[in-house]
């Protein structure tokens, strides 16, 4: 017998910080727990502006930091497709679940879902954008929140 694959697609504006570090945490911990197979993950970006392009430097810079090394991605937008496709499409903010859901077709199997609501420090509910910060520490700041929330949304999803 052949058990379906669970999916996940991380959504943020431009998918290349917050969504591409959720992405790589994502894939980590799914490794470490021997659940890669059993997973389909993807990232991409509410908007085409940085559509065929690696992440921000300062996001694998942090990645690499921390220990995750191997992660390689090119940015690609949401595609209608995305809401069949996936089981759950995750945002990081406001704006994002916003766009989501004017994105979202009528028949969508997809959940969507706030990903720091599975915050596991109960702190606010978005996942704040890096990108115009001057300090590294930002990104250092998100991938702390996005490593709990992660956590909290495998807990959230394997136990029910």
């Amino acid at each position: 017998m052949t058990t379906q694959k669970k999916s996940v697609l991380f959504i943020c504006l431009g998918n290349i910080c917050r969504s591409p570090i959720s992405e790589a945490l994502f894939l980590d911990l799914l490794e470490k727990k021997g659940e890669r197979d059993s997973w389909k993950v993807d990232s991409a970006a509410i908007i085409d502006y940085h559509v065929g392009k690696n992440p921000d430097n300062r996001t694998i810079k942090t990645l690499n930091k921390n220990g995750i090394t191997s992660y390689t991605h090119k940015v690609r937008q949401i595609r209608t497709s995305d809401f069949s496709d996936f089981d759950y499409i995750i945002g990081m903010d406001d704006d994002n679940m916003s766009d989501l859901e004017d994105l979202k077709p009528k028949n969508s199997k997809a959940k969507l879902v706030m990903f720091g609501d599975y915050d596991t420090d109960g702190s606010k509910t978005y996942v704040e954008d890096p990108y115009y910060s001057d300090d590294i520490k930002a990104f250092q700041d998100v991938y702390d929140k996005v490593y709990r929330c992660c956590r909290g949304f495998y807990d959230s999803v394997t136990s029910s």
